[in-house]
């Protein structure tokens, strides 16, 4: 049996486990991933990634692989609105313009928004999976692909991890443990962590299919029906349907393309046949939640700390920020430079964020059942969305997550969010804040000359920075902002958020 020695194994190469395997990697953190796939997984799932998420991976310089896979995608939409006729959708390409939906009523207006530039991209998760990939192979991550976890044991210490490959066993010996293995997390359950929520109540499908009559589906985005919800597009052969009659009878079972039109016609009321499935789901509205995702030397994240339908788009958004959340916090006490106490703001930082989501994902629900009530209740919600501003600011900012704040015990206004990119002059020269942020350090920027000193004895774990002009902030690497330019503030800052320099 082969024997390895690691800092910390991650468990699932889906985008949390690779985006975290990747912080810890710039952390100076020796990182195994662990995903029982032998390939990456090709099932159409999530077709969009969040503003918050979009920014995170710009600041560790992934936005020029994005933009190029979201221009493909909207090649796409485009192409497929034309051939249907139906150009002037604003499903059709449309998401720059867009700021998403609310319950399938897509309302949000992005130039509302009090930062319109803040917005989701149009990159589907396999898009993303193959740039995260290609991240960590830049970085000398090891992914371990066709290998389960059999076991493991947290000894106080070390964590030992048996795990089964193509090659037999092998024994790892680690930190760490992490588990983003998903909703059903192996990790998790073996952990013993506990995980209530609420019960599903409806059936959904998602699937990439060929279909003999489409323009029958017109028009393109979601609408509610006299037996659930239904959406088609905004790429060819894409359909997500919703029935709420409740849970699936057998969610392990194989979808079949018959289970898949069978519900599109019952739901749609369209005369259509399936001819080919390419791609299926299927999926519920369970939402549950780890109490803490930290017991011992065991930790969660993704899907595997909490789990919710996918009604606004937000999931992978979730995850991608616990995994930048926690990547530095965890390479910094693997390497003895942290208490404690860092790592456990990890959960006291990113619980209550996804609390709201799995909140707003049942209210969404509340929306969308096909009955009379619920009609009356929806065209509420649309005359709000649609006469006040604020009101579609307040559901755009929900969903996109760029108010989110971190409670850092500062009433400064700025404390606590995540940074947007700025220009900056940096010795005479322009320059972006997000190009400052890639290798995963800290960013301390001095726009008034009283910072960089005091910053001086941190250049280790910082990069310090002068920019006349700017406000003087301090930038953890998950690109919250720890401190804004309050006199006799930063030296607790930096202290608490990096220690030991």
């Amino acid at each position: 049996m082969e024997q390895r020695g690691v800092d910390v194994v991650v468990v699932g190469a889906g985008p949390t486990g690779l985006l975290l395997a990747s912080e810890l990697a710039l952390g100076g953190v020796r990182v195994v991933v662990l995903e029982r796939r032998s390939e990456p997984d090709s099932v159409l799932k999530a077709g969009g990634i969040g503003a918050v998420a979009s920014e995170a991976l710009e600041r560790r310089g992934l936005g020029p692989a994005l933009n190029a896979e979201e221009t493909a995608a909207f090649e796409v939409m485009k192409a497929m609105a034309r051939s249907l006729g139906t150009q002037d959708s604003p499903q059709a390409g449309g998401a720059r313009r867009g700021g998403g939906h609310f319950a399938g009523l897509s309302l949000i207006d992005q130039t509302l928004q009090r930062e319109p530039g803040r917005r989701s991209r149009a990159v589907p998760q396999a898009a993303l999976e193959r740039i995260l990939g290609e991240h960590v192979r830049a970085l000398g991550v090891e992914v371990w692909r066709g290998h389960t976890v059999e076991s493991f044991e947290d000894t106080g210490e070390r964590v030992s991890v048996e795990a089964r490959g193509p090659g037999g066993p092998r024994s790892l010996e680690a930190a760490f443990l992490v588990g983003c293995d998903g909703g059903r997390s192996t990790v998790r359950k073996q952990a013993g962590f506990d995980f209530p929520g609420t019960a599903p109540t409806l059936t959904g499908h998602q699937a990439l299919v060929e279909i003999d009559h489409p323009e029958r589906l017109l028009p393109l985005g979601w609408r509610r029906t006299g037996g659930g919800m239904m959406s088609y597009g905004p790429i060819p052969g894409r359909v997500a349907v919703l029935e709420f009659d409740g849970p699936p009878a057998d969610r392990e079972a194989p979808v079949t393309a018959t289970e898949v039109e069978q519900s599109l016609r019952r739901v749609s009321g369209a005369d259509v046949r399936i001819t080919a499935l390419h791609s299926a789901t299927r999926f519920s509205d369970h939402a549950r939640q780890a109490s803490s995702y930290q017991r011992g030397r065991v930790l969660l994240a993704g899907d595997a700390a909490h789990v919710h339908s996918p009604f606004g788009g937000q999931g992978l958004n979730l995850g991608l920020l616990d995994a930048v959340n926690l990547g530095w916090k965890l390479a910094a006490t693997v390497q003895g430079r942290a208490p404690d106490s860092l790592l456990a703001t990890y959960t006291s930082e990113r619980h209550p964020v996804a609390a709201r989501v799995l909140d707003n994902t049942r209210a969404q629900l509340a929306l969308m059942r096909p009955d009379p009530q619920t009609t009356a209740m929806r065209q509420i919600v649309a005359e709000l969305l649609t006469t006040y501003a604020d009101v579609n600011r307040h559901f755009g900012e929900m969903i996109s997550g760029v108010t989110t704040r971190y409670d850092l015990g500062d009433d400064d206004p700025l404390v606590g969010h995540f940074i947007a990119d700025a220009e900056l002059t940096v010795d005479g020269e322009g320059t972006r804040l997000y190009s400052l942020m890639r290798d995963g350090r800290g960013l301390l920027v001095d726009g008034d000359g009283a910072a960089s000193e005091q910053g001086a004895a941190w250049t280790s774990r910082l990069r310090v920075v002068n920019a006349p002009g700017a406000r003087s902030m301090l930038v953890r690497p998950d690109g919250c902002i720890a401190w804004a330019g309050r006199e006799g503030g930063l030296r607790p800052a930096l202290e608490r958020w990096f220690p030991a320099p």
